[in-house]
């Protein structure tokens, strides 16, 4: 399952494919080609009611645009006049080249941010108020100054058709920004705290999607896809077979865009191989039958909502959704990837990576990598794209890899947090980390980062409560027997050859 979260939890890494990639970014083009019509249309029938010209002054220059922000701001003219100006900024920054947008976004928050010498005035009124009531309006007055103008300036966007799709994209170009510096930050604070308001889980809508869903909207979801490419319109057609289902959230202002995706397969016994659920010769099951519902794919689509996360809302929806319509299904578990799991390996010590081996599997892996580092034998072992054909060397790193995989779990960040992405998203939502599955994504980019493992993490409806505050208020990791022994270090092999061990004598 995609920890791509709508937010950092769900963020495991860039897309599989240049072709999805092209596809996406033509999505997003075309969008705001439409988007710079539409909005020189409202400036343009604006403008004749106001009787201006409606044209949008041209370039991009720091005084030019720094004029239209301003004229946005004085609010002269009334509501019709504000939207022609509110348009026209708009569609100045939609026909800006990237270095043309970055200026753009840098006066905004710049030239737009608070006074600081109101602010520091209003502090001190705070601090001399004689009573209670003098620090009531010394309070409030303090809050107006620290309300930057570019909060205005954002939310007359909202006022557009497609506004808030805009602001959307705004964000994901301020995000994509390096070398950002405070006045940016500071922008990007506001950004996001408008949209986190707009994006309340209250707000938004959960619809299923099949393969009768309009043609643009299941070209979005092939484009969106982030963990498993979807290869043809024949791939996507089994993803939308009648044992499968496939669930978006939408906001009511973008009701063509999905904000988040899961994909699920409805099968019999805990699924453990993503290839086996993407066969698209595998025989279609039953789905009266099924009492397992397995999350193997959650797509986070919008860029610019980084850091707002859906992915607790829709994995509840969708389980409430499910235990309506199948009343068999019992078990609701994901297929995950585990990220960072070889960036990981090659950071290990030695102590670390031995005390994974038996005497057997160490001295095979290091005849197999060609070195007696195991870091380098591990390392040119698992570079080889063909290592899970060959069944010497499945064998010699199954156990080792599994025992590792299990200690990963238990690395944390400075802040306490698991190191791994996915495992942060789904523990915080009160899931138990139930399996790690022994080659369950053969596919390039699982061998690459994760090795081939792959992780079932299971959502036990009268657990997940408790599993959440245990994680959060103590970082207990919620974890399975069978999860917690692969931690322990390797027992020796009594003495047998590795090379004879492993078959090779």
């Amino acid at each position: 399952m995609d920890d791509r979260s709508v937010g950092e939890e769900m963020d495991p890494g860039p897309k599989v494919a240049d072709s999805m990639e092209t596809s996406e970014t033509t999505l997003i083009g075309r969008t705001l080609s439409n988007l710079a019509g539409v909005w020189r249309d409202i400036a343009q029938s604006a403008a004749r009611t106001v009787g201006s010209n409606g044209q949008a002054p041209a370039g991009g220059d720091p005084a030019t645009l720094k004029k239209l922000m301003s004229e946005c701001l004085e609010a002269r003219g009334g509501e019709v006049s504000a939207r022609m100006r509110a348009a026209g900024l708009g569609q100045t920054y939609i026909q800006l080249d990237p270095g043309g947008r970055r200026k753009f976004l840098e006066i905004m928050a710049e030239d737009f941010a608070a006074d600081e010498d109101r602010v520091m005035a209003a502090v001190e009124t705070l601090g001399a108020a004689p009573d209670k009531a003098g620090r009531l309006r010394a309070l409030q007055d303090l809050h107006l100054v620290t309300r930057p103008p570019r909060l205005r300036l954002l939310t007359q966007f909202n006022a557009l058709p497609e506004g808030v799709r805009f602001l959307v994209d705004m964000r994901a170009d301020l995000l994509s920004l390096k070398d950002r510096g405070h006045a940016l930050d500071s922008l990007d604070s506001d950004l996001r705290g408008l949209l986190e308001s707009w994006f309340d889980t209250g707000f938004l809508d959960l619809r299923q999607l099949t393969w009768e869903s309009p043609a643009s909207l299941l070209e979005k979801v092939i484009a969106y896809e982030a963990v498993h490419e979807i290869r043809s319109w024949d791939d996507l057609r089994n993803r939308l077979d009648s044992d499968r289902r496939l669930f978006a959230l939408f906001h009511p202002r973008m009701p063509d865009e999905p904000l988040a995706f899961v994909e699920v397969a409805l099968v019999q016994g805990m699924a453990r191989q993503v290839q086996t659920l993407l066969d698209e010769k595998a025989p279609r099951a039953d789905p009266q039958a099924a009492d397992t519902a397995i999350f193997y794919s959650i797509s986070n689509t919008q860029k610019g909502l980084r850091g707002i996360s859906f992915g607790e809302f829709l994995i509840k929806r969708v389980v409430t959704r499910l235990s309506g319509e199948l009343p068999r299904i019992k078990t609701f578990a994901t297929l995950s990837p585990v990220p960072g799991f070889r960036a990981w390996l090659s950071s290990c010590g030695r102590e670390v990576l031995e005390s994974a081996f038996d005497e057997a599997s160490l001295g095979g892996v290091r005849a197999l990598g060609g070195s007696d580092d195991t870091s380098t034998a591990l390392n040119a072992v698992l570079g080889r794209e063909s290592w899970p054909m060959d069944a010497v060397t499945r064998k010699a790193l199954k156990d080792p890899l599994l025992r590792l995989c299990g200690r990963y779990f238990l690395q944390r960040r400075d802040d306490g947090q698991p190191i791994d992405p996915v495992a942060r998203f789904h523990l915080k939502n009160g899931a138990r980390l139930e399996y790690i599955s022994w080659l369950g994504d053969e596919s390039e980019q699982g061998l690459r980062l994760s090795a081939g493992l792959m992780v079932n993490y299971r959502y036990s409806l009268d657990k997940i409560e408790a599993n959440h505050e245990a994680y959060m208020n103590d970082g207990r990791i919620a974890m399975s027997a069978e999860v917690k022994t692969l931690s322990k270090p390797a027992k020796d092999s009594n003495g047998l050859d590795p090379l004879r061990r492993l078959g090779l004598r």
